[in-house]
């Protein structure tokens, strides 16, 4: 075994969180030297870089690791050995890795997708050895249990070799093929591997005298040394279909972001899915085969959930897989990490609306038409619903958003001549947000009709809760404002009131419960979607405050005043109005817009001002929103 070292108390380490060990990348070839920033330690901590071309079949999936050297190449969907290559990995950063001009890596103009694995405790490792033709103990550093060991001889030709936790040690699987498990007593030497070793047996796949291997570790950790599941980053298991085509949930007790799955009981190919290419709640998630070079497909299963992900395949199926965790899960330090803010003129054509974030979810709106404003999510794909309407969700077409518009790593990407999103010389606000722990989940759920709680990722308690019903004809925006217990109607004017309090059955940090059993956010098997918005220090503000009837400024905390300002008047009918540091907060008239409404933004009067710790609001009668007495609730942003 070559480069491992000991890792005293290994079992009783603390997990990572998931950004620091493991990145999904989508980019452009260049055809030229270019390097991936994706903030993962590869030059120090050692890993693995899994890269495929997207869009063109000629490409194989193409695995770099530290163990081997960076100019070692192997192929998922065959057979070969080490392959030298000198063009197509380059370095090993510390925030991720170079290539070169090679096409199978960078190919000019087309899409390609990494997936990159730093070795840590809990998650993942990397081991080399030469093997002895005789059974033997090969150690590794997870300080746990591996749920899942990937073998391949390295020196010559032979198939990949798979031990999964959910088979018994005297199975195996190949990662090259598509046929079922199959018995092989000399792969594992009928032995499970522990938190310090596997086993191999006699087999030439795992260990031929003199042959040379590299096996990948991958942990099967899901609850995390908590305990709890609050710090699990990866899970190892098997799911056994109950009912044809029913949507069965395979709970991890956190929302995945990668899934590796394959059938065990009959053939059928190897499917990988991630959330930067399109891995949905519903409908169809973006696939590629690691057993094939093909390129990106779609599949029915697996679909996202946010405590999980959902099979829906004929009865008796069995399916392994490999999930892990989706990031962030350290918290935020700055606004500009969560919010971006783009005021854009419109092209007619094709464009990415970037924000600086990769964005979770994104609201759009025409600033000098009378255009609804458009609100889609990532989990969504290109459903979208309008804030001032209680219409459905509509699936948008090329002139709205493109085909699969959340894939790309900046922002969002908007069609072609729509005026809700780019019509040539129409002007537009984007706010992209971006998910991150105390400050924005967003949950899809299917209503069940029945007394309820909604796993979320948000890790505190939510402090306003934003649902709508997706396919449920005539459903409301419900605003549940927590901390007053009281709620209204994001489309309409309405005042507050605890009778529209619907999430009243007590909210935690890690769920939201109802006892409600209709259509507005829980009819049964309609399908539904939740915005989960919290306070984090210095980041964002969920509040309310009473009017002066003049001016008065309202300390959020932060230290370079609000970016982004929601305000409804509680205790009285009154628009959903918004403003924004993009448009202007200025000590003078202020453009802002109304949610509930489709109405052109307004920019003649001067309800808002800068402030440091937050915002200035005046009385002004065209808003209202600081008359004397009256209540007000706000989500301010830095």
């Amino acid at each position: 075994m070559l480069g491992k070292k000991a890792l005293s108390a290994a079992s009783a380490a603390a997990a990572l969180p998931i950004e620091d060990v493991f990145s999904t990348w989508l980019y452009t070839g260049t055809g030229a030297a270019q390097t991936i920033t994706n903030g993962i330690d590869l030059a120090g901590k050692g890993g693995l870089v899994w890269q495929k071309n997207r869009v063109n079949a000629a490409y194989d999936h193409n695995l770099f690791d530290t163990a081997r050297g960076v100019t070692k190449k192997l192929i998922t969907n065959d057979t070969f050995g080490d392959i030298t290559e000198t063009t197509y990995l380059t370095a090993f950063n510390s925030n991720g890795f170079s290539m070169g001009s090679d096409a199978g890596y960078n190919k000019l103009n087309e899409a390609h997708v990494s997936w990159t694995f730093r070795q840590a405790p809990r998650f993942f490792d990397v081991v080399t050895y030469t093997g002895t033709g005789a059974n033997r103990t090969i150690a590794h550093d997870l300080g746990v249990v591996p749920g899942c060991i990937i073998v391949k001889r390295t020196d010559t030709t032979g198939a990949w070799q798979v031990y999964h936790r959910s088979n018994a040690n005297t199975e195996y699987m190949v990662l090259n093929s598509t046929a079922a498990k199959a018995t092989g007593t000399t792969r594992w030497n009928s032995t499970t591997p522990t938190s310090t070793v596997f086993s191999l047996g006699t087999d030439t796949t795992v260990n031929a005298s003199g042959g040379t291997y590299v096996a990948y570790l991958f942990a099967h950790d899901p609850l995390g040394p908590s305990g709890d599941g609050s710090d699990g980053l990866i899970a190892c298991g098997l799911h056994t279909q109950a009912v044809t085509d029913a949507n069965e949930l395979i709970n991890l007790g956190w929302e995945p972001q990668w899934v590796l799955t394959k059938r065990a009981n009959s053939s059928d190919d190897w499917i990988l899915v991630d959330n930067m290419r399109g891995f949905l709640a519903t409908g169809n998630s973006t696939m590629l085969r690691p057993n094939l070079p093909n390129v990106d497909g779609l599949t029915t299963s697996p679909r996202l959930a946010s405590n999980g992900f959902v099979f829906s395949t004929t009865a008796g199926q069995q399916h392994i897989y490999i999930a892990i965790r989706r990031g962030p899960m350290r918290e935020p330090t700055s606004g500009t990490e969560v919010l971006g803010l783009n005021a854009r003129t419109g092209t007619g054509a094709n464009a990415t609306v970037t924000g600086g974030l990769t964005a979770d979810a994104v609201l759009v709106k025409n600033r000098g038409s009378a255009v609804a404003s458009l609100f889609s999510s990532r989990m969504t794909g290109t459903g979208y619903l309008v804030t001032s309407s209680a219409a459905v969700e509509t699936a948008a077409g090329t002139t709205i958003l493109q085909a699969n518009p959340w894939d790309v790593m900046n922002g969002v990407k908007v069609g072609t001549t729509s005026t809700i999103t780019n019509a040539s010389g129409n002007t537009f606000i984007n706010y992209l947000f971006k998910r991150a722990p105390g400050f924005l989940d967003v949950v899809t759920y299917a209503g069940t009709a029945t007394a309820r709680s909604v796993s979320h990722n948000l890790g505190v308690v939510p402090e306003l809760i934003i649902t709508k019903g997706r396919t449920t004809a005539g459903s409301n925006w419900l605003v549940d404002h927590v901390p007053s217990a009281t709620g209204a109607y994001l489309d309409l004017t309405n005042a507050f009131t605890s009778g529209q309090f619907i999430w009243n059955n007590g909210c935690t940090a890690t769920t939201i419960s109802t006892t409600v059993t209709g259509s507005i956010v829980n009819a049964l098997n309609q399908t539904y979607i939740a915005y989960l918005f919290a306070s984090l220090p210095g980041i964002s503000k969920v509040g309310t405050y009473t009017g002066n009837g003049s001016s008065q400024t309202i300390d959020c905390g932060f230290t370079t005043g609000a970016r982004f300002i929601l305000i409804k008047r509680t205790n009285s009918t009154g628009d959903w109005y918004v403003w924004d540091t993009a448009r202007g907060i200025v000590t003078g008239n202020d453009p802002h817009l109304s949610l509930n409404t489709a109405a052109a933004e307004v920019t003649t009067n001067d309800t808002i001002d800068p402030a440091s710790s937050g915002f200035i609001v005046n009385q002004v009668a065209a808003t209202n929103v600081n008359v004397n007495t009256a209540t007000c609730g706000y989500l301010a942003i830095a």
